[in-house]
């Protein structure tokens, strides 16, 4: 079994940063990407940023210039820097993988969430 396990979500004022952090652990045999999504209230889970093997990193628009994400690929973890956070950043931040097995198919895999709440 996989398990991703997040942290660094919180309460943050307008402007403000966090960072949020992944690790993944269990019976992995090799990471294709990990990433981050999130879901607001009453909205669906939306990606925020995506890291794909070899080096290629993906963001949402509203995101872009003031969240970075980041790969350790020797720990298998995934960070979020998010700076200049805005109201409508608030919501629930999932991880994500695509982790192969010992056959090395690959699967997703998803954290349990973290939240980040910006108050303006």
């Amino acid at each position: 079994q996989v398990q991703l396990v997040e942290s660094g979500g919180g309460l943050v004022q307008a402007g403000g940063s966090l960072r949020l952090s992944c690790a993944a652990s269990g019976r992995l045999f090799g990471i294709d990407a990990m990433g981050w999504y999130r879901q607001a209230p009453g909205k669906q889970r939306e990606l925020v940023a995506t890291s794909t093997n070899p080096d290629t990193t993906k963001y949402a628009d509203s995101v872009k210039g003031r969240f970075a994400i980041s790969r350790d690929n020797a720990k298998n973890t995934v960070n979020l820097q998010m700076n200049s956070l805005k109201a409508e950043d608030t919501a629930v931040y999932y991880c994500h993988g695509k982790i192969r097995d010992d056959y090395f198919v690959s699967h997703d895999y998803w954290g349990q969430g973290t939240p980040v709440t910006v108050s303006s």
